[in-house]
């Protein structure tokens, strides 16, 4: 059977079929409301997206599950039980594939009183547990793994959805929360087990509120450290954001105007931690304080 949904999730609007009722479900429990029949909607469609079978006798041996959009198909097929993952990585992908108002920057976005601090990070960096805690401690979530920033300012604007967790933090996390919601474990994926775990009822109400970025923060979880910071100088700064940035050489000279107005107008600070209660007063204190005393 082909399920086809309007996925509402500023400031995109994405028409999704698929043939497979697991992603269905986990993208109704996790979007809630964003989601809607495509009956119902009358506005305009930013991109098309299909999780479908695989084909022919295949499908009799090993169903997968295929990703596609405008018939470009850039993942290989997943075992159907990831089939709800790899929509959210398709969707990551068409944006950061496709997008060129925004500079694209791979990194988690959160954000206090109108100040955001952006988190660039690489795979097990932490990044993602570190976004749970703060969305859930007084903090606003914009992403979990992108900024969309308005070329040549420091404006970015929400991209609100599921904080993605793998291995070791499914269940810290979960731990901490267990109210919150989850969608079904995606086993043995090319990053480990990942469940999403829904944005909190602030992001999404606030999901049109854009924010001025006033830090940036590179994290690195470390068990044996404390809590150790470094300020960047804005040499290396402009390097490493650079390196996050998914449509940096594409945007050409605006995208290099661009992160230079970034690390020109936001301090930078790269950071190693065990404690998350330690570098939440730090990124309050110091890095937001510090913006609001300018």
């Amino acid at each position: 059977m082909v399920h086809k949904r309007i996925l509402l999730c500023s400031p995109f609007a994405f028409h999704i079929t698929s043939h497979h009722q697991s992603v269905i479900e986990n993208l109704e429990n996790l979007y809630g409301k964003r989601v809607m029949q495509p009956d119902n909607y009358h506005g305009f469609v930013d991109y098309r997206v299909s999780i479908t079978h695989s084909g022919g006798i295949r499908r009799l041996i090993n169903d997968q599950a295929r990703f596609q959009c405008d018939k470009m198909e850039p993942f290989k097929p997943l075992n159907r039980t990831q089939a709800f993952a790899m929509l959210e990585w398709g969707l990551n992908w068409v944006v950061a594939a496709h997008e060129v108002s925004h500079l694209i920057i791979h990194s988690a976005v959160l954000a206090k009183d109108g100040k955001a601090v952006v988190f660039p990070a690489p795979p097990g960096s932490g990044k993602s547990t570190l976004t749970a805690y703060l969305s859930r401690n007084g903090w606003r979530l914009l992403s979990d793994e992108m900024a969309l920033v308005t070329p040549l300012t420091s404006t970015v604007t929400p991209f609100v959805r599921p904080v993605c967790l793998k291995n070791d933090s499914i269940h810290l996390v979960k731990s901490w929360y267990p109210d919150d919601t989850f969608s079904t474990i995606a086993k043995d994926t090319h990053k480990g087990d990942v469940v999403h775990m829904a944005p909190g009822d602030m992001a999404v109400a606030r999901e049109s509120e854009q924010a001025e970025v006033v830090g940036i923060v590179f994290p690195r979880y470390n068990k044996d450290v404390f809590f150790d910071v470094y300020e960047m100088d804005q040499a290396t700064a402009y390097t490493t954001l650079a390196e996050n940035a998914f449509n940096y050489t594409v945007l050409q000279e605006q995208g290099v105007k661009s992160v230079v107005h970034l690390v020109e107008n936001a301090t930078a600070f790269e950071v190693e931690y065990n404690s998350l209660e330690e570098l939440d007063s730090f990124l309050t204190e110091d890095v937001l304080g510090a913006a609001h005393v300018k």
